[in-house]
Order: structure tokens, then C-alpha cells, then sequence
């Protein structure tokens, strides 16, 4: 069950982001406000253009408001340095991408294991933690091939057992199941969803399938950077 206990995972007020494409300004966001709460299954959902990429960028410290603020688990991020962000993502957020952007010459097991290589810590805890997440994902028998030996199913799964193994606060996924078939992608989608019940993982998701809209807790909708308010 969803725990909602405690300050939200991620806090968003009035977020506005600007853009200079030449003489033009872009406004992507326009005074959003969000919270997540922690264990949601949350999708957002909207048209290309939306502002969906600009707002997980925001949630994942990828990138600045232009005016605004951003707290990730009560810690207000805006006014945080690069290094300081750098640190905050490899110690709170996990990310999955649709092209899987997995290092071709690492096997799965070194994949998954690199952002604890990344964050330091011992290697006895990565063969532990490694190990235990690989088989939660359900690849514990190809943890020594390459990403071109596994299929796309297998490769998500890669991916998203990256983004767990080290026991991030949020997920965000921007349109996991993308390159996938839709029997391979219903199975993520189940994965996915198993683990935010099971180990009350916060996912946030950018995207357009219907599948994922439809194990939502919770579906936000942006047009022309803005919210649109429930009907």
C-alpha cells in the first residue's frame, strides 16, 4: 500500500521556466505547482510540447526554474550548486530513459553496479546489493551479458534495476516503454509498479502509453506548461 506519511517526496511551487530561442522567448512552464507524495505511481501525461521533459528536468535537478521553487524530500534545490546537485542526484533519484542508455561494453551486473561505483561505496556492499536487485528485476541468470546480448525487455530491466540499486527517494521514467513491444512493455509496467507497492518506490512518469496512465495513481496533465485542472 502507498505510504503518504511524512513531507512529500518532491514539493514544486509556482515553477516557471523560460527558454531563449533566438529573439524568442519560450515560456515551457508556467507556474506549476506539484507534490509527490512518497510511494506514488504518478504519471505525466500531455501533448509533445507540453512541458512534461522540461518538468521531470526540474524534478530530477537536471535543470533550474526560472523563477520558482523545487524541494526534493524537504531539501529546497534551487540554490544548490552543480556539485552539490550532482551529489543529490547519485544519493536520491534514479532515472530510466526509453533508449535503455546503458554502456555497451559493461555486462549487466557492472551496468547496474556503476552508480555505486559512482557514489563510492564498498564492493562487498555492491555484490550484495547488486545481486539482490538483479534477481528482483528478474535477470539474476544474464548478469554477465552485454547489453547487445539481451533483448529490450531484458535491457529496460537493466535499466531500471540501475536506477533501484541505489535505493533512491524518486524515479522518474520519461517514456520507459517507448521501444518496446507491447506484451514486453505491459511486463515492465507490471515490474514497475510491483516494486512502488512492495518497496514503496516514488515513480513519476513522462508519457503517452495508455497502459502506465491506467496503473496510475495519479495522472497530471499539462498543456502549454501548465496544469490542467481536473474536469
Amino acid at each position: 500500500m502507498r505510504q503518504e506519511t511524512g513531507a512529500p517526496v518532491v514539493l514544486i511551487h509556482d515553477v516557471t521556466k523560460e527558454y531563449q530561442l533566438g529573439k524568442t522567448t519560450i515560456l515551457a512552464l508556467k507556474g506549476v505547482s506539484l507534490g509527490v507524495s512518497r510511494g506514488e505511481f504518478l504519471c505525466v501525461a500531455g501533448p509533445s510540447g507540453s512541458g512534461k521533459t522540461t518538468l521531470l528536468n526540474m524534478i530530477g535537478c537536471l535543470d533550474k526554474p526560472t523563477s520558482g521553487q523545487v524541494a526534493i524530500e524537504g531539501r529546497e534545490v534551487t540554490s544548490l550548486s552543480r556539485d552539490e546537485l550532482a551529489r543529490l542526484r547519485r544519493q536520491k533519484i534514479g532515472f530510466i530513459f526509453q533508449t535503455f542508455s546503458l554502456i555497451p561494453v559493461l555486462s549487466a551486473y557492472e551496468n547496474v553496479e556503476f552508480p555505486l561505483v559512482l557514489r563510492g561505496d564498498h564492493a562487498k556492499h555492491h555484490r550484495e546489493r547488486v545481486g539482490q536487485i538483479l534477481q528482483a528485476v528478474g535477470l539474476d541468470e544474464v548478469v554477465r551479458h552485454r547489453p547487445d546480448e539481451l533483448s529490450g525487455g531484458q535491457q529496460q530491466r537493466v535499466a531500471i534495476a540501475r536506477a533501484l540499486v541505489t535505493e533512491p527517494a524518486l524515479i522518474l521514467a520519461d517514456e520507459p516503454t517507448a521501444n518496446l513491444d507491447s506484451e514486453t512493455g505491459k511486463s515492465i509496467i507490471d515490474l514497475m509498479h510491483r516494486l512502488s507497492r512492495d518497496q514503496g518506490t516514488t515513480f513519476v512518469f513522462s508519457t503517452h502509453d495508455l497502459k502506465i496512465m491506467e496503473r496510475a495513481d495519479r495522472i497530471v496533465h499539462l498543456k502549454d506548461g501548465s496544469i490542467v485542472p481536473k474536469s
